[in-house]
């Protein structure tokens, strides 16, 4: 398995005097993450489910149907496909949080000669910024991958306390066929025949300072 790791300032921004400043241990308050909407060639409607852990740290994105290949008997539209959710997470009162890392797996069958890349987007409803990161594959490769995002805690974007926004997450895959034969399939998936692929988001918390 391959596992392709880097640090990056994941909504990279500088904290504003409101800002929570107490660190915090996670709530112990249940919270929820509902689907806003789901939209994208790699998520078609029902193929996308999210489910938070029993000591909300993290969440975890399924995917089912999320594939991109080119060559063979491929459609010219298939080399490329993305995911667009938008997240409303109901956090407990008094906290807010932000996304410390996100790890993506899947598999990949890369013809000598072919590339792909997963790519990953970021950003709060209302906000200016959006952060992403890049992970690059080559062929020939025959095997399960693994991406991870990562930030520094000096370099988190908290969702602002008190107000609800919604998360959004924009993921891609995309895949060139490069110098490989035209004749021979390359793909790489989010999904799997004999199991779902799980995306992991995990969350870091503070408390929000009191009015």
């Amino acid at each position: 398995m391959l596992a392709t790791t880097a640090a990056v300032g994941l909504f990279s921004a500088t904290l504003s005097p409101q800002s929570p400043a107490t660190i915090e241990n996670p709530p112990t308050d249940k919270i929820v993450i509902e689907v806003a909407t789901v939209n994208g060639s790699g998520c078609p409607k029902g193929t996308a489910e999210v489910a938070v852990s029993p000591d909300n740290t993290a969440f975890t994105v399924t995917y089912s149907r999320y594939l991109a290949r080119v060559g063979g008997q491929s459609d010219p539209t298939d080399y490329r496909k993305n995911c667009q959710l938008s997240l409303i997470v109901y956090v407990p009162s008094g906290f807010t949080y932000a996304v410390a890392s996100a790890d993506y797996r899947g598999y990949a069958s890369l013809q000598p000669g072919a590339t792909a890349q997963q790519k990953a987007s970021y950003y709060f409803q209302g906000s200016p910024d959006t952060a992403s990161m890049t992970h690059p594959f080559k062929g020939p490769k025959e095997d399960n991958w693994q991406a991870t995002d990562k930030t520094d805690w000096g370099q988190m974007v908290w969702a602002p306390c008190g107000v609800r926004r919604n998360f959004n997450v924009n993921t891609e895959l995309r895949v060139n066929a490069g110098t490989s034969d035209p004749k021979k399939t390359s793909f790489m998936t989010m999904d799997s025949t004999d199991g779902d692929i799980n995306t992991v988001y995990r969350l870091a918390w503070k408390q929000c300072p009191k009015p």
